[in-house]
């Protein structure tokens, strides 16, 4: 089963994970979680959905979750957010040098952590920013679900399970993207009327790939594959 796989580079699709040095991603699968013994659909998508807001709403819905999060990058080469220890609970950074300072909260959640004058003296400033007012941290407000995101997708178990489907998948959609209408353009109006065209084509896409199988219709109404 597919629903709502969308293969394109659409970028984060909220603020997700914002450091003055920001990072720089897709679709869902949702296979039947009883083959996997877990309770939740197992969510795939690549790094334009790996964005903090769907991530918080696929915890909440309880999703295994395949959606790849880039790491953290730095201009230069410069020590990026994941080389900080960000502490949500104490409300604190604590920077390569072992500087720590508290997070500044923000009205919609998150915050940010300015280092400023501890950058002067530091021994390692040279590989952390090249700001004259020392490294800022932005703190967003989905950190802690794109934190265990990051530390889900090192597992090599994760890697594996999501190398081994995602290419299924995206075969799958590039046959339903075939046709320029019903797949990349809509032929009616409304998300009702839209969702009910979508699921026709892929009624007819999945009776091709039947057919191209070898089902064929049996003796009275049973059907079988035939072999080729």
């Amino acid at each position: 089963m597919v629903s709502g796989w969308a293969d394109t580079d659409a970028g984060d699709l909220d603020d997700g994970d914002d450091d003055r040095n920001p990072d720089t991603g897709a679709g869902a699968h949702t296979p039947e979680a009883a083959d996997r013994g877990q309770d939740g659909p197992a969510v795939y998508g690549d790094a334009a959905y790996g964005a903090g807001k769907l991530l918080a709403r696929l915890e909440a819905a309880g999703a295994q979750i395949f959606t790849k999060v880039q790491p953290p990058t730095a201009p230069g080469g410069r020590f990026a957010k994941d080389c900080f220890t960000i502490d949500l609970d104490a409300g604190t950074v604590t920077c390569p040098n072992a500087v720590t300072v508290a997070i500044r909260a923000a009205k919609i959640g998150g915050g940010t952590a300015i280092f400023g004058v501890a950058c002067a003296g530091c021994p390692l400033a040279v590989q952390c920013t090249g700001s004259a007012a020392g490294r800022t941290i932005q703190i967003s407000r989905y950190e802690a679900e794109l934190a265990r995101a990051r530390t889900a997708q090192a597992d090599p178990a994760w890697v594996a399970d999501y190398r081994a489907t995602r290419p299924k998948v995206e075969r799958k959609i590039s046959h339903l993207m075939r046709r320029r209408h019903g797949g990349r353009r809509a032929r009616v109006r409304g998300m009702t009327k839209v969702a009910a065209d979508f699921s026709l084509l892929a009624a007819a896409v999945n009776l091709a790939r039947l057919g191209a199988l070898g089902l064929r219709q049996a003796t009275g109404p049973s059907w079988q594959v035939v072999p080729a």
